[in-house]
């Protein structure tokens, strides 16, 4: 099949709209709830501080490599691009079949439903108000960025320095109700001792709380000067991301200690609680809302730009590829993403199809990696404005940890990986039928 001519997106993303997408694109609920899954399997604050340095170490190698990646293919479609070029169409193929059909919508959906849950919270309405203002949630989101990739920008700017304000909140409550004594911070916890095996279990969370690094390459792009923007923004995003989830681990080992976090369920909560009472529990609902909103809304437009690069490319309904008006917005993948999103909002079944796709998605970050040395060795001679120091054991590095992680994963929950594995295998005899479509219309 002959590939299609890509349409162009303008250029209009800066270095501080890069970073904030990077931080936004992390950091979400996650570091609000995850640590406390991670003090139940790890026996003192010393073992939780350094799972939590040790998996964003691993995220920040992936990180190096995806700003090669980016700076060698500076386009819309992130993954997408990397393996099609170095592994084919159907690879490609299945990766934005399992994403567009699942990972990116199921991600909107479930996120936006936890947004909902903290807004109605904070602002008192009754429970049943939770699915109706998630609905809205992802219908104002896709509207604002059906406005163009500067509306969805800035969207994104205010909502992650809000995010942040709230992060900070938590470690400034932390580091007050320490009062000074770090003494119980990393003492050992006898309630929760932990073996070998319980860390290594302990660290799949929190490499799945750093998830997230990949959408700026999505948007690739739309970055300007994207040899030396992507790069610098995705360390500078990533740095303060392990920064702030180093120091909100502190922050909830120092105001619950190990064992108070570990039985926690609500640890950001519980520790601004301690220190303002009731009022603290309601600004951080505040906070995560604003965290999980801010999330939803680069889900969507990095979700819609690897739809239209698909349907660009030939393997997708031809409407959703194309581009609209003077701001170059791909309008028909946004709206398909968020309608998808919805319909899997009112199911109710988000929760289930993104357990089935996490192995999927973990493949893909690895495949996505392993591209790196497809590139370096078909184009040794081409100048790479940034190239991963320590190449090539920071890549092998990663793949091999993440190759870990599946099968870690797959072990834990296997009917899950089976059925993560079968959806991407259903893509193939999809794929098949776009072909011969695609070739009986032309």
């Amino acid at each position: 099949m002959k590939s299609a001519i890509q349409p162009e997106y303008l250029r209009r993303l800066g270095t501080w709209d890069a970073v904030m997408i990077v931080i936004g694109g992390v950091i979400g609920s996650g570091i609000f709830r995850t640590p406390a899954s991670v003090a139940k399997l790890t026996g003192s604050g010393l073992e939780q501080l350094l799972l939590w340095l040790i998996g964003g170490l691993l995220t920040l190698t992936g990180v190096l490599c995806y700003a090669e990646l980016g700076a060698r293919r500076p386009q819309v479609g992130g993954t997408y691009i990397y393996l099609r070029e170095a592994f084919g169409r159907l690879p490609a193929f299945l990766f934005g079949w399992t994403m567009a059909l699942i990972n990116y919508p199921g991600s909107v959906a479930a996120v936006a439903t936890t947004f909902a849950d903290y807004f109605c919270s904070a602002a008192g309405l009754p429970h049943h108000w939770s699915r109706p203002v998630a609905i809205g949630a992802i219908g104002f989101l896709v509207g604002i960025n059906l406005g163009g990739i500067r509306s969805g920008a800035w969207v994104q700017n205010l909502f992650t320095v809000l995010k942040l304000a709230a992060v900070s909140l938590v470690v400034v409550a932390g580091l007050i109700l320490a009062g000074g004594d770090w003494g119980l911070v990393l003492a050992t916890d006898p309630v929760h001792p932990a073996g070998s095996a319980a860390l290594i279990g302990a660290l799949l969370p929190v490499l799945f709380a750093y998830g997230g690094f990949h959408y700026l390459n999505d948007l690739a792009g739309e970055v300007k000067a994207p040899q030396q923007t992507l790069p610098r923004a995705l360390m500078i995003g990533m740095g303060t991301v392990v920064v702030c989830y180093l120091l909100v681990n502190l922050a909830y080992l120092t105001g619950l200690g190990h064992a108070g976090l570990a039985s926690s369920t609500a640890p950001a909560a519980d520790t601004l609680r301690r220190l303002l009472g009731p009022q603290g529990g309601s600004w951080i609902a505040w906070g995560i809302a604003c965290s999980t909103f801010g999330y939803c809304n680069i889900a969507i437009a990095g979700g819609a730009r690897v739809i239209q690069t698909m349907s660009a490319d030939g393997v997708f309904f031809r409407a959703a590829g194309q581009l609209a008006g003077h701001a170059r917005v791909p309008r028909i993948a946004l709206l398909a993403l968020g309608l998808w999103a919805i319909v899997l909002t009112l199911s109710g079944s988000f929760e289930r199809l993104l357990d089935y796709t996490t192995v999927g998605e973990w493949l893909a970050h690895a495949f996505g990696i392993a591209t790196l040395f497809w590139y370096r060795r078909h184009f040794r001679d081409q100048p790479s404005p940034y190239r991963v120091p320590g190449y090539p054991w920071l890549p092998l590095l990663f793949v091999s940890v993440v190759l870990g992680v599946i099968v870690a994963t797959a072990l834990h929950s296997p009917a899950d990986a089976g059925m993560s594995l079968l959806i991407i295998a259903l893509g193939v005899p999809v794929y098949y039928l776009w072909l011969r479509r695609a070739g009986e219309r032309s």
